[in-house]
């Protein structure tokens, strides 16, 4: 069991008028109105600091606050290692299974709570649930800014390490199929190839050509989510044993795995960076797991 937590938000102007219980399960769909007609019965909602009932009317500038008790979490892997530390920055490894984010029932089971709990820190970016490898974080406000910066402007060297299905011709190929949401029944939508979607760049380089399958470095200068899974299949060499996505860098016919469902090889093997307070250049590598080592 985990500790359970406090949620509070300050509702905005264009919620106002709306019923208590119609607004929690419009908003937050991981759960139905039964199930949050009963966390209000139970005394789990609170207005303004007084007990809630489902009927009351929202206003703007109340502040909605959800105490909710503890409860198990599904398992995962907590074998974080620290590669790098100094300063206001640590670089940990992420096991294969850890969520980096609290969702889908994980909380206290997530890198950022690890983090938060070890060194007072936040992940700078995500990795996918089943994706291990170099995570960047900082520890105070100035750090943050200066490594987000880098992100969004990019100048954050990215490297990551994939077993990829297929036989490419080529030693080296880029893809820059845009990424945006498409169709996708589980969810609603998903993102995916979408011509109308943002731009992205990924590059490949072949390092091993196994069986049915090759050994490939990923660099990337984007970060959309899914980004490398999308393009690998729409190159034509899908992630091996990836359960979504498929050629053309769409949903496989039929399917109707979740992101976060296992099954693909991808590792987060390389991160170089400008230190925030020192200035200095830093290059992390976060030694791969056995099936993506050559």
């Amino acid at each position: 069991m985990n500790q359970g937590f406090n949620h509070t938000q300050v509702l905005k102007a264009q919620v106002a008028g709306q019923r208590l219980d119609a607004y929690l399960a419009a908003r937050y769909k991981h759960s139905d109105l039964p199930t949050w007609k009963t966390r209000i019965d139970n005394a789990e909602l609170r207005i303004d600091g007084a007990p809630a009932s489902a009927q009351d009317l929202l206003q703007a500038g109340m502040t909605l606050e959800w105490r909710r008790p503890p409860w198990e979490e599904p398992e995962a892997p907590m074998d974080v290692s620290v590669i790098y530390q100094k300063g206001g920055v640590v670089v940990v490894c992420k096991p294969s299974g850890l969520p980096t984010q609290a969702g889908g029932g994980f909380f206290e089971n997530t890198l950022v709570h690890w983090v938060k709990k070890n060194f007072g820190a936040a992940p700078m970016h995500r990795l996918g649930r089943w994706t291990s490898g170099a995570v960047l974080c900082s520890c105070n406000p100035v750090v943050g800014a200066g490594i987000a910066h880098q992100f969004s402007s990019r100048r954050v060297h990215k490297r990551y390490r994939a077993l990829i299905q297929g036989l490419p011709q080529e030693e080296r190929f880029e893809v820059t199929v845009p990424i945006g949401p498409v169709a996708y029944a589980p969810l609603g939508t998903l993102h995916a190839a979408n011509p109308d979607g943002r731009a992205s760049k990924s590059e490949f380089v072949v390092l091993e050509r196994r069986e049915n399958s090759s050994l490939s470095d990923v660099f990337i200068s984007s970060g959309r989510p899914h980004q490398i899974r999308i393009h690998s299949a729409a190159a034509g060499h899908p992630l091996v044993g990836d359960p979504i996505y498929g050629p053309g860098g769409l949903p496989l016919p039929e399917t109707t795995a979740l992101p976060g469902d296992p099954g693909y090889l991808l590792h987060s093997a390389e991160l170089g960076f400008k230190h925030p307070e020192t200035g200095e250049r830093v290059s992390i590598i976060a030694p791969a797991p056995e099936l993506l080592e050559r």
